[in-house]
């Protein structure tokens, strides 16, 4: 892969994103610290909560050294005693290339037994892992016997989950799908060396 230098493609996708641009750019910028960006993926999402309207943006770069997180939420302010009526938050994470232990990239389609090679899928999750932050699943442990009714306990699964991203078809276009699929593809290239 040929690290270039792809500064002026994250600041259109920051401008399409439309989620305050200049804020984002900045502590991206300031991040970077220098470093020349390799590939970058920007994920806007919209949530509601009862009459409030949340935005939150994720933008994830990768530098030559290393992988750059930026999240960017919406805080309301209440107005009163000299607080904004709007607050932004704007969070960074470097985490160097050599400390990511996982990318999972996660594929779904509609219809599997007319795939064909180039196929977009419905939509892809991609989870990075570095160890920072674990979740773990839990279920019933069973036995093999059909009728047991004892207890077994729990049996679970840990899983690294740093940063997930969900992105569909359906909701953000057949672009933004393959925009991840890309910068899935350029993040799993380094980190697998």
């Amino acid at each position: 892969m040929t690290f270039t230098d792809q500064r002026s493609a994250l600041n259109a996708s920051l401008d399409r994103a439309g989620y305050y641009p200049a804020l984002v750019s900045s502590v991206v910028q300031t991040a970077l610290a220098g470093d020349s960006i390799a590939a970058h993926y920007v994920h806007v999402e919209t949530t509601f909560a009862g009459p409030e309207v949340r935005r939150h943006v994720t933008v994830l770069v990768l530098t030559e050294r290393r992988l750059i997180i930026a999240h960017v939420d919406d805080h309301a302010g209440d107005g009163q005693r000299g607080e904004p009526q709007s607050m932004a938050a704007a969070t960074t994470e470097s985490v160097v290339l050599s400390a990511v232990r996982s990318v999972v990239l996660t594929h779904a389609v509609a219809n599997p037994e007319n795939y064909h090679a180039g196929d977009a899928p419905l939509e892809v999750s991609l989870a990075i892992g570095w160890g920072a932050v674990s979740r773990i699943d839990l279920e019933p442990a069973a036995c093999g016997d059909p009728h047991c009714e004892a207890d077994h306990g729990l049996t679970g699964q840990l899983t690294s989950d740093d940063v997930m991203l969900r992105v569909s078809a359906e909701a953000e276009g057949t672009q933004a799908v393959n925009d991840l699929v890309s910068f899935a593809q350029a993040l799993t290239a380094v980190t697998g060396r």
